[in-house]
């Protein structure tokens, strides 16, 4: 049964590891950022102890070399997230590490494993009830990082940027008791290009999906969260854990979730308030 019991309020930095644990089929995170000051380590923690799952993707950008390679920041929370995926992969999960950008150094090692963890440049999943998922970082299909890798560095230091500055807005927020509130989600739906951006790269991994065969695209990159139909295609982005503390789910059913990790550290742990569920269809491609 899946989270058949969320009374709990939370409240603090992390959630105590002897809760209930939540078991899954299939588990996607991506775009952690570990190396980064903006990496939420500590409720990755605590979503990682308390969900379980047959087999955990890695949907890329785990590590990020871009920041790493500027200056070494790695502080034992990192290290514990590192740890806690390779025990989970030597209990028997099935680990799949699929890299993205910050961390394309992996890439050379594709179609290899590196302990317990396999590690692919893209992978076809299966769901329990038969839809083939194609799951893959999305950078390649990013027109910035592909024609103008400079312009994509410049954001990416812009992003460094204005998450430090929410930092500091947010802990003014939080001393007034007001929600966390997320300036670079704002820009997101805010700034015109920034939608069409987002816009044509959803677009894209679905038609690439549909070419490829499959019922759907599970994917990250751009850290935002997202399960919705395009075009009878089914698109899954499991968001961020520097922001957003998202993830998707399977369950044993075949039934997809979108896991809002940041709910829980402010309301009551209900059904409603964490999981996000696709809206009924009329069908998806056989």
């Amino acid at each position: 049964m899946i989270y058949s019991s969320l009374s709990q309020r939370v409240s603090g930095s992390a959630v105590s590891a002897a809760d209930e644990h939540y078991h899954f089929r299939t588990i996607w995170i991506s775009d952690i950022h570990l190396g980064t000051a903006g990496c939420q380590a500590y409720y990755l923690l605590d979503f990682l102890r308390t969900h379980e799952a047959r087999t955990l993707y890695l949907v890329g950008d785990i590590l990020d070399g871009w920041q790493l390679k500027k200056s070494w920041y790695w502080p034992q929370a990192h290290n514990d997230v590192v740890q806690k995926i390779l025990r989970s992969a030597r209990k028997g999960t099935k680990v799949v590490y699929v890299p993205g950008n910050h961390d394309e150094l992996v890439r050379q090692f594709a179609g290899l494993h590196l302990g317990e963890i396999a590690i692919s440049d893209e992978v076809i999943h299966t769901t329990a009830d038969g839809k083939r998922l194609w799951v893959v970082h999305g950078d390649l299909f990013d027109s910035v990082l592909q024609h103008a890798r400079w312009l994509a560095h410049l954001g990416d230091w812009m992003y460094t940027i204005l998450l430090k500055l929410n930092r500091w807005f947010n802990a003014v927020r939080q001393r007034r008791g007001l929600p966390y509130w997320s300036m670079s989600q704002y820009l997101k739906h805010k700034v015109k290009n920034a939608v069409n951006f987002i816009s044509d790269f959803e677009h894209m991994m679905t038609e690439e999906a549909r070419r490829r065969g499959c019922d759907g695209v599970v994917c990250g990159h751009i850290h935002k969260a997202e399960m919705r139909e395009i075009n009878g295609v089914l698109y899954c982005n499991d968001g961020d854990w520097v922001e957003s503390l998202t993830a998707l789910a399977e369950d044993f059913d075949g039934k997809l979730h979108l896991i809002h990790w940041r709910n829980r550290l402010s309301s009551p742990m209900n059904l409603g308030g964490i999981l996000e569920e696709l809206p009924a269809a009329d069908s998806l491609p056989a």
